[in-house]
């Protein structure tokens, strides 16, 4: 079944507000996958934040270039749904923060060769017709040493239940009356691994991301937001998602651009 991505011009408009399904990303997902990669970043890697030119592919509504950009960033973002743009041009220009915003794809991405110190992709890379592509051009934008973070799903059957069945077909449950899955497209970390290395980009590490609230609670509280009894932040919230130990539904992590690599 192909997959809706016209959904984010359709709700694009609504990233920021509780009651938009899309904000389901913020409440915790956002803070959570932030966590890991500030610590990467600041702890393992030693890294000043203050400055380093990042670029955020999938930027979406802005949830995370928004984080990066209050270290002191310099964050470009890049999105294919002007919608969601124009979107996470406004939050920002409210909020005060300066983030470069543009129109664009994975694939084709509208920045130079070797301009960032940093790149992540998060919600994106299950959704790429090209995932080659996308990682190729994530080389050639970064500097020589340049840092990629990323999150993705994991294609097995806990996430074919929880991603696909749950979250998508079961009619108590989904968040969106539209396919914006598609199983056969979800990355192993076995995958991901041949394609970052086929592109001069060295795994560092990758780690799970998922709930840690209890399963039961998980279905209860998707259940109220399908419902209206609770806002899709709310539901976020409830989540908790961050780093867990297992990677079978989610995980996280990061690659060093090798010396050498073109761009």
């Amino acid at each position: 079944m192909p997959i809706d991505n016209d959904v984010y011009n359709r709700m694009g408009e609504g990233w920021w507000e509780e009651e938009n399904p899309l904000n389901v990303l913020h409440g915790s997902i956002t803070p959570g996958r932030f966590a890991y990669f500030r610590e990467v970043l600041a702890n393992r890697l030693g890294l000043d934040l203050r400055d380093l030119r990042a670029l955020d592919i999938g930027c979406g509504g802005g949830f995370l270039a928004e984080e990066f950009a209050r270290l002191g960033c310099q964050v470009v973002g890049v999105d294919p749904s002007a919608a969601s743009i124009e979107t996470a041009r406004r939050h920002a220009a409210a909020t005060g923060l300066d983030v470069d915003y543009r129109v664009g794809t994975g694939e084709q991405l509208p920045v130079a060769d070797g301009e960032f110190d940093l790149a992540y992709c998060c919600d994106v890379l299950e959704h790429v017709s090209d995932l080659d592509a996308v990682i190729g051009e994530t080389a050639r934008v970064l500097k020589p040493e340049g840092i990629f973070l990323f999150d993705t799903i994991n294609r097995t059957l806990a996430s074919k239940l929880l991603a696909i069945k749950v979250m998508q077909e079961w009619r108590l449950t989904r968040c969106i009356d539209s396919a914006i899955h598609e199983w056969t497209m979800f990355i192993t970390p076995k995958e991901l691994v041949v394609i970052l290395g086929h592109h001069g980009l060295r795994i560092g590490e990758i780690v799970g991301l998922g709930s840690r609230s209890r399963k039961p609670l998980v279905l209860l509280n998707l259940i109220r937001a399908n419902r209206g009894r609770i806002s899709y932040g709310e539901l976020s919230r409830r989540l908790d998602a961050g780093r867990i130990r297992s990677t079978s539904l989610s995980y996280m992590g990061y690659a060093t651009k090798t010396e050498g690599t073109p761009g």
